[in-house]
């Protein structure tokens, strides 16, 4: 061809073997396998796996996924859902709460809403607050001979998780109740089906459930909370309204936005993503919870940097608005961020802390029974879990430390973990008649062993621990043992 330029077989040659050899030993640069912020960068080894038939169980993932709800926010958005449902072509909607949120202007809206467009709907509003596996269970019952098409979910992360699986369980009719339930608690199987919509309209500021494919609960006869966590559970549209979020008392505010202070924390220090095993031999197997990778990072930073600022401001005057508003956002970027990267010590701890409650009641909730909420039960524990966590990646407890106002410009790398300990408990003790460890729960040491046992089954979010010794069950038990009595008071 005229004007071509050729090149010899020879030299042919040697262009391939340059590029086979920069091929194989530098790392992919791609953001993916590249993640300077982490502990550890995917080894280029990783690449060259992917064509290396080995054993899958002991093989690093390599990949991540991104997967969250929709989102809409804004001031008076609730009035929109109505039009939302039609716009599906729903015909049957159930609409799940409690009895508390049946009450307020939330639901008030999203009923008329509902009627504005001829929507036929049927409310359950037995929703228990911490649901447990009976709670669940009937709130299943119920939904099944209405056959609904659609479900709304006005309420906190206890409407919206329970919401979730009377989806699961009447999309999937025949299903045992522990099949999909988190292993070895249940039997962990993937969600296949393709559920019905699912339109969720949060009132507090803390669970981030609207974004995430995560449903909590106490599964009683083992004496733990566990839950169900699928990709295909989460719902298709998030109403965040920050008018629904102002008749929350000064109780909920901050234990809510404690579970948001958790969720920023624990996926910002999380494994990284390409350190986890095993890899999926499937997409379908992939859990939800990843560990910690560069998009999901994002969303964790920003959503610990709102909450530090607008938190306290929330919790000391019920009028101020701009942070009420500011913390919905925040609990639904660290939903967007947890619900991909994963949590880990702090909710792996707090699940039997709530489950083993010895009869402690928290000031500010509408319930007769002892309760200890959710964002209490992980909190609790925070300044002893992120003192040792931080060996495993300074650099991050100590960004962590800064977003608390931290001078860090200084401090040594092996001195992390305490910084960011000491940051923690002032910030707890700052928003005021918060519990200052176990000891102000109920426990005691001789209820440390019951606790570690029930701390031991959450592999799900166990397995993103940095440090922890997972595949040394007698000493993952003397680790956890560990950090229960440094939580009985701090």
């Amino acid at each position: 061809m005229p004007g071509a330029i050729r090149i010899s077989p020879t030299r042919a040659t040697r262009a391939v073997n340059l590029l086979r050899t920069v091929q194989f030993t530098h790392p992919p640069s791609c953001p993916c396998h590249s993640n300077p912020g982490h502990h550890h960068n995917a080894p280029s080894s990783s690449i060259r796996s992917l064509a290396t038939p080995t054993d899958s169980s002991q093989q690093k993932e390599y990949a991540f996924e991104m997967a969250a709800s929709s989102i809409r926010f804004g001031p008076g958005v609730t009035k929109e859902v109505g039009m939302d449902f039609k716009n599906m072509g729903a015909k049957r909607v159930m609409v799940v709460t409690d009895g508390t949120v049946k009450k307020l202007n939330a639901m008030k809206q999203a009923v008329q809403a509902l009627e504005r467009e001829g929507v036929q709907y049927s409310v359950f509003d037995g929703v228990r607050v911490e649901p447990k596996d009976s709670s669940i269970k009937q709130a299943i019952e119920f939904a099944k001979p209405y056959a609904p098409d659609a479900f709304l979910a006005v309420g906190g992360g206890s409407v919206i998780d329970t919401a979730k699986l009377m989806n699961l369980y009447t999309t999937c009719p025949d299903a045992e109740f522990l099949d999909f339930v988190n292993a070895p608690l249940g039997r962990g199987k993937p969600i296949t089906a393709k559920l019905k919509p699912l339109i969720a309209v949060p009132t507090t500021a803390g669970t981030g459930s609207e974004t995430t494919g995560t449903a909590i609960f106490d599964l009683v006869e083992k004496r733990a909370k566990t839950g169900i966590a699928h990709r295909n559970l989460k719902p298709t549209l998030g109403i965040v309204d920050p008018l629904n979020t102002r008749t929350m008392p000064s109780a909920v505010h901050a234990s809510s936005g404690l579970d948001v202070l958790c969720h920023s924390l624990e996926s910002w220090t999380a494994i990284p993503f390409n350190e986890r095993t095993p890899r999926p031999t499937n997409p379908i197997n992939r859990p939800a919870y990843q560990g910690a990778n560069p998009i999901s990072d994002i969303f964790s930073l920003k959503a610990l940097r709102d909450t530090v600022k607008y938190l306290p401001r929330a919790v000391k005057d019920p009028e101020d608005h701009e942070a009420q508003s500011q913390m919905l956002l925040a609990a639904t970027l660290a939903g967007v961020g947890f619900g991909n990267a994963g949590v880990h010590l702090c909710h792996g701890m707090s699940y039997p802390i709530s489950g083993q409650n010895p009869g402690y009641k928290h000031a500010g909730y509408e319930v007769d029974s002892p309760i200890i909420p959710h964002g209490v039960s992980v909190a609790v524990t925070a300044p002893a879990v992120f003192k040792f966590t931080a060996a495993s990646n300074p650099e991050r407890h100590l960004a962590a430390a800064e977003c608390f106002g931290v001078d860090i410009s200084q401090v040594k790398k092996e001195s992390a973990g305490e910084v960011l300990s000491e940051a923690l408990a002032k910030f707890l003790e700052g928003l005021g008649d918060q519990p200052r460890g176990l000891k102000d729960l109920g426990f005691k040491r001789e209820h440390i062993d019951g606790l570690v046992e029930g701390t031991i089954p959450q592999a799900r979010v166990l397995m993103l621990a940095p440090n922890l010794e997972m595949s040394n069950v007698d000493a993952e038990r003397e680790q956890l043992r560990r950090l229960f009595e440094e939580s009985l008071d701090y």
